[in-house]
């Protein structure tokens, strides 16, 4: 079976992965610690413990002691054991909470009442913890919610109205002022600002927004006032999508964890048959029943495998915990797991590496007159929606240059354009449209095919005798993307980059930023069969593009990685990691949170492994009594959950 294959079966039981995880029974939590339900009564449990203790040092009958004993099985049993025993009737399966149970009961029949206790009161203790740290990593990822304001400034015909944010409804215009959050998502329609995204794209600089451009909810709002049109509901904005995916992925269980769980099922009920035959054996051939039915409880204890049960997926649910907190939205162990294994990096250039948008990059005039030059390409340039026109028109602008009246205006398909300003005809267009005029180039000749080596698309601007001077455009790299690949580099993973731009001017990207391997002129199909050249020549592939466009090149990688989906439910469902922001670095984040996580995983099932091999032994020859192999167990269960939780807080050098 292939790595696709197997990645394939992995996604189709992805369903079942929601319908048996524990993380779906387990709420949000937000209170003191110790009022966590499960962790209450432990407490009480523990303290009903040593209450009995020193009762039973004293002169007092024994069923005193025994009966606080009881009291505090009851209470501390009172949410495992329920769980416990409806899996074991209802579901006719044995698990940990079952061995558990019947570990219990048979050290009450033996009368070894306090050890019974003891029992109960830690194995309350760590799973309340356990179940406490996933509460604690639910409420984490909701607490982005808090972001959100409560009431929002809405702009009607009669004024401004403070309502609810939950009330507002796509197309509401709100106003949204310096220092304030914005309630939800949304397209500015007047004022230009700068915007804090942390929070949703976990990227720390401030980004500027003019008219036009998208807002999101829970961000801040730094410098100028803002009039937002709403595009999406309070239900469905950007930290809601989030907290969603967030959730449903933490459900989704990696094949580690698949693994560890079918070797549950079936190793838990030969624990609870060897007991039994620790019991029935030793009585029929008339050997010491006491000291094997002691034995056969010990080792319900000693070998259940509560600590390699919960090896992978504390460290995981907090990994996807900590993504989703800081932009990068990972929706399940599987990719978690995948994206650990992966070789070489693929990404799309236009809006991945690049910016998306062509700028002007170089100016040169041959009558030393730049404002001359701007002037009459702008004032002609203007009047196009082409995307070359538009970055003319811009930098025209940003050099504070006037448009001029044009007259006459015709566009000229496939070369450019002309018209008529202070009654002199402008040309502005390629190359080949001067050629085709009978204007010679021989002095800019050199310089054209230098920028044009560079990737550059040149547009010239003259009249039908001279050439006035030309411009140089590119859709530049975005100024992450180098970083993010040297990045990448020092982990090992090769770069790649499919594009459907022309091989020049992919080549002049890639050599700028140092990318291994270029692939052009790919049309949608042809990027689904270079990933699949990729993943065999190198391993396992991350596809990284725009999540719509890209979709079979997603879906076809090992791993494939959505960028700059903040507002964009498209981007998220179609990839199987979304990148909230648009810097390319946090790819090279997300493989070393990715690679943390597995290597935690690693620790924890190697460890867990290595305590029952010491401890089955232990209980089989009868080295261990209850009480230490209670506090053996779940001592190791509680360091899996601890070095589990280092992931929340490890350094991804």
């Amino acid at each position: 079976m292939t790595e696709r294959d197997e990645r394939e079966e992995l996604q189709a039981q992805l369903v079942e992965d929601h319908d048996d995880d524990d993380l779906d029974e387990v709420e949000g939590f937000s209170g003191p610690w110790y009022t966590f339900p499960p962790i209450r009564n432990a407490l009480i449990a523990g303290a009903l413990l040593v209450t009995g203790w020193l009762v039973s040092q004293f002169n007092v009958p024994v069923y005193v002691s025994n009966s606080i004993f009881g009291f505090a099985i009851l209470i501390g049993a009172y949410y495992w054991a329920r769980e416990g025993w409806e899996e074991f009737i209802k579901e006719r399966e044995v698990g940990i909470e079952a061995l558990m149970v019947f570990a219990t009961l048979g050290a009450v029949i033996l009368g070894q009442w306090f050890e019974a206790a003891f029992l109960v009161f830690l194995y309350a203790g760590a799973e309340s913890i356990e179940e406490y740290t996933f509460a604690r990593t639910r409420t984490a990822i909701r607490a982005l919610l808090d972001l959100v304001p409560e009431t929002a400034a809405l702009l009607t015909d009669t004024g401004e109205v403070r309502i609810p944010a939950k009330e507002l409804k796509i197309d509401n215009v709100f106003l949204v002022r310096p220092g304030e959050r914005i309630p939800t998502d949304g397209e500015i329609v007047e004022g230009a600002s700068s915007i804090d995204e942390a929070a949703v794209t976990g990227e720390s600089v401030p980004v500027e927004k003019a008219v036009g451009d998208k807002v999101f909810a829970g961000t801040i709002n730094t410098t100028g006032v803002l009039k937002v049109r709403a595009t999406t509901s309070f239900a469905s904005n950007s930290l809601q999508k989030i907290i969603q995916t967030v959730e449903e992925a933490q459900g989704v269980k990696s094949s580690a964890q698949r693994w560890i769980d079918r070797f549950g099922r079936r190793y838990s009920p030969s624990v609870l048959v060897v007991a039994l035959l620790l019991v029935v054996i030793p009585f029929l051939i008339k050997a010491n029943f006491t000291t094997w039915a002691v034995r056969a409880v010990v080792l319900l204890v000693a070998a259940a495998p509560c600590a390699l049960v919960i090896s992978t997926p504390v460290a995981i649910s907090a990994a996807i915990g900590r993504s989703g907190r800081e932009g990068v939205l990972i929706k399940g162990g599987i990719h978690l797991e995948n994206l650990a294994r992966v070789r070489v990096v693929a990404f799309d250039k236009t809006g991945t590496l690049t910016r998306g948008k062509p700028v002007v990059t170089n100016v040169l005039s041959t009558t030393n007159e730049t404002t001359s030059l701007m002037r009459n390409a702008a004032s002609i340039e203007h009047l196009s929606e082409h995307p070359l026109a538009k970055a003319i028109v811009e930098k025209a602008q940003a050099e504070g240059v006037a448009i001029a009246e044009v007259r006459n205006f015709q566009s000229l398909i496939g070369a450019g354009a002309k018209a008529e300003i202070d009654r002199q005809m402008i040309y502005v267009g390629s190359p080949g449209l001067f050629q085709q005029l009978g204007v010679p180039l021989e002095r800019l000749e050199t310089e054209i095919e230098r920028l044009q080596a560079e990737g550059k698309t040149v547009v010239l601007a003259g009249t039908e005798d001279r050439i006035q001077g030309l411009f140089a455009i590119r859709d530049e790299p975005r100024p992450e993307a180098k970083r993010a690949i040297q990045q990448l580099h020092k982990m090992q993973v090769k770069v790649a980059m499919l594009t459907g731009d022309n091989a020049r001017t992919a080549k002049a990207i890639a050599a700028e930023l140092g990318i291994d391997e270029v692939r052009a002129d790919l049309k949608p199909d042809d990027k689904v069969k270079a990933i699949q050249e990729l993943e065999q020549q190198y391993g396992s592939v991350a596809m990284t593009g725009d999540g719509i466009n890209d979709a079979p090149a997603l879906a076809t990688a090992t791993v494939g990685l959505a960028m700059g989906s903040a507002g964009t439910d498209a981007a998220i469902e179609a990839a199987d990691i979304a990148l909230m922001g648009d810097d390319p670095s946090r790819v090279a984040y997300a493989l070393k949170l990715a690679k943390a996580s597995q290597q935690i995983s690693f620790q924890n099932i190697v460890f867990s492994i290595l305590v029952l091999a010491v401890l089955i032994p232990g209980a089989l020859l009868g080295l261990l009594g209850i009480t230490t192999a209670v506090f053996a167990h779940e001592a190791s269960e509680l360091l899996a959950i601890a070095n589990g939780l280092r992931i929340t807080r490890k350094r991804l050098a």
